[in-house]
């Protein structure tokens, strides 16, 4: 099976500083999401598309990546990288996983949202290894010589509910899994099993742990990070002198960092009528960095990796500077521990790293193999597609199907933001009557926008499932371009349809995206065939798929450097004065912006700087800048302004009510309650 997989998969495309891959197919979009910025900085998410329950180890001097993959196939990827920040595509561990119908999604049974949960990533004396729980099936563990592969599975004897491997320095390996209690065991020699006898409960209920437990062992002592979703996502530890215990838990190594990110109403209900609820209250940081864990770089760094829910488009990774106090390690850095900057400088390496991004989106199919960006929704039938039959296609038959969601096939990929574009050309001319094939934002409620066959010819049909509402518009032609422009930002999708390739008409009501935990997903992109007859149809062959990104760094807009810019707060049109050697809230005066290089910069108004003591009090000082002088310039992810002072490594802000000048904010508030988000002009 995995030799297979292996032939399957054809390499990402390496990219260049602007994160475009050298070769672009038939002039498709090449820029994508990275989150270098080309100046010794990265900005957060990783990858700005869904990369959930990540765990990440070092071997010699590469790191390796893996994460959850549900219903999908291929799944558990296998990413490396040098620098934590630029990675690369390797392999998947598994080709398919066929357990049953579900699996398959046959007679109405569907895996959506189960699978491949909550991996754990270890390598022992030689040999990779990854433990992952399968829903209602016993966890499967995935062995490897070479993360390439071949890759071997082997069912465990039982289910361990988010677990985490720990093969400690006497030989012996101990599992430790679930949640809140927690419980962990010694397992047998050929880690299918536990010893009789080992198991044991770590934690009271109340002790304030969680679950996604990532086990280490550091200088002598035990450590186990978990995610805590009550009151607010948080990441509690646990350590100890002896692997059995007792263990002492700190409530939070990681708080209510979201990057200044509000949440987006979610599904209440799994199924028509769809009802939804919140958002929920911005100060309750329902968004914030919680599963993850540690790791140390071969400079001696440690740093942290966790994932935060970005509302529609899903769970995002994000990379944290790691500062250990008192025995812990604190996401986040001195003065602000427990935050993570979005943007910060990037890990020390022997060498600097090129600009890599693990996978091409935008595809024409002229390959022999699919891109490895691409999975199925479930167990593809292999016999009914095909890349070969139509080269430079890929052809989809219809296999009987009731809906988008029921259709088998659907080969999809992951959505990605903040904003983007898919534009598919399909050739329809072979769909039979009752065929219906397209382009979907395969989510849970789904919308699509499709062609479809009857009688009387073709129609493009748009459907939104969450209102139920469908629009047909007749058509005359087989070669049709659909497009859906998305943004997660706003949570809105637009369809829209071509004869042409040139001139696009809208078509049915703007769609609004959601995030919801029932699959626990954001939305993917999907190609789909299907036929509603209760028998096979035709086939629809699909020319190309163009993803395009307007915005693929961390930066919107470009550092002003060398200009002078005003800084107004966020929804008013006062900000930050300087006047008479002071500052003050008042119509924004111009300041200079000189570059500190690493994407900081010195504010510089009439030969004074704005100046911050570790008080996070802020004055007008003369002389040349320094750390004092210094503000890491960075975005919040919809695009504002915040200025987080290397004095204390907090944010400068003006209070909406007392209109006080500070620097201490730990971050953002999603409703700008503190008032450290600026906009700024020239």
């Amino acid at each position: 099976m995995v030799a297979a997989l292996i032939a399957h998969i054809a390499p990402a495309s390496a990219m260049n500083r602007d994160g475009a891959a050298g070769s672009a197919p038939k002039g498709l979009s090449t820029a994508t999401w990275t989150p270098d910025n080309g100046n010794g900085t990265f900005t957060n998410p990783l990858f700005y598309d869904e990369f959930s329950d990540p765990d990440l180890i070092r071997v010699d001097d590469w790191f390796y990546l893996t994460g959850t993959t549900m219903h999908t196939m291929p799944g558990v990827p296998i990413l490396r990288s040098k620098d934590l920040v630029n990675w690369e595509f390797v392999a998947y561990a598994m080709d398919k996983l066929d357990l049953g119908p579900a699996f398959r999604l046959e007679g109405g049974n569907h895996i959506y949202g189960q699978g491949i949960w909550a991996p754990s990533f270890r390598y022992h004396r030689g040999k990779f290894y990854i433990f992952t729980n399968v829903n209602g099936q016993a966890t499967q563990m995935f062995t490897a010589t070479d993360p390439k592969g071949p890759w071997t599975r082997t069912p465990m004897k039982r289910s361990f509910h988010d677990l985490s491997v720990l093969f400690d320095d006497d030989g012996k390996a101990y599992v430790v899994w679930d949640h809140q209690e927690m419980r962990l065991a010694q397992l047998t020699e050929d880690l299918t099993d536990i010893v009789p006898g080992t198991e044991r409960v770590l934690f009271a209920k109340d002790a304030g742990m969680g679950e996604g437990a990532h086990f280490y062992k550091i200088d002598g002592k035990y450590y186990i990070i978990s995610a805590n979703y009550a009151g607010g996502f948080r990441m509690p530890a646990a350590r100890a002198d002896h692997v059995l215990g007792p263990y002492e838990v700190h409530q939070a190594i990681s708080l209510h960092e979201d990057f200044g990110m509000a949440s987006s109403k979610r599904l209440g209900t799994p199924k028509p009528p769809f009802e939804t609820w919140g958002p929920d209250p911005a100060a309750k940081h329902s968004l914030a960095l919680h599963q993850g864990g540690i790791v140390q770089t071969p400079a001696g760094e440690w740093w942290g990796f966790s994932m935060m829910d970005f509302n529609a488009v899903g769970r995002l990774l994000s990379l944290s500077p790691i500062t250990w106090k008192d025995g812990w390690p604190y996401f986040g850095l001195p003065g602000n521990l427990t935050r993570t900057p979005r943007t910060w400088v990037k890990p020390k390496t022997a060498t600097p790293q090129p600009v890599r991004v693990p996978f091409q989106r935008s595809d024409d199919f002229s390959a022999p193999r699919l891109q490895p960006l691409w999975q199925w929704n479930h167990v593809p039938v292999d016999g009914k597609w095909s890349l070969s039959e139509r080269p430079g296609f890929l052809r989809l038959h219809a296999l009987p199907a009731t809906s988008f969601y029921d259709a088998r096939n659907t080969l999809t990929q992951r959505a990605i933001g903040p904003t983007s574009t898919p534009t598919v050309l399909l050739d329809a001319s072979h769909l039979k009557p009752g065929d219906t094939a397209g382009l979907g934002l395969l989510n849970l409620p789904y919308a699509t926008v499709g062609v479809e066959r009857n009688a009387d010819g073709l129609n493009v049909v748009f459907h939104d499932q969450r209102l139920d509402q469908r629009v047909r518009v007749k058509i005359n032609g087989t070669r049709i371009w659909l497009r859906a422009d998305c943004d997660f930002l706003t949570e809105r999708a637009r369809f829209s349809h071509s004869s042409d390739g040139a001139t696009f008409t809208p078509i049915g009501n703007e769609v609004e995206l959601l995030y919801q935990t029932f699959t626990f997903q954001g939305v993917r992109y999907g190609l789909f065939n299907y036929s509603t007859t209760g028998a096979e149809g035709g086939f629809a062959d699909f020319d190309s798929i163009d993803v395009h990104q307007p915005h693929p760094r961390g930066l919107m807009r470009p550092i002003p450097y060398g200009r002078s810019i005003q800084l107004a707060s966020f929804r008013a049109t006062t900000g930050l004065a300087a006047g008479g050697g002071r500052l003050a809230s008042g119509v924004p005066t111009r300041f200079e912006v000189v570059d500190r290089r690493l994407g900081r910069v010195a504010l510089r108004s009439g030969g004074r700087y704005v100046t911050v003591d570790q008080d996070g009090d802020v004055t007008l000082g003369a002389g040349r800048p320094g750390t004092a002088q210094t503000f890491q310039w960075i975005e919040t992810p919809t695009g504002e302004l915040v200025l987080m002072s290397l004095a204390n490594h907090r944010f400068l802000r003006i209070d909406p009510q007392t209109k006080e000048i500070k620097v201490d904010s730990p971050g953002p508030m999603p409703d700008d309650s503190d008032g450290a988000r600026f906009i700024w002009s020239q």
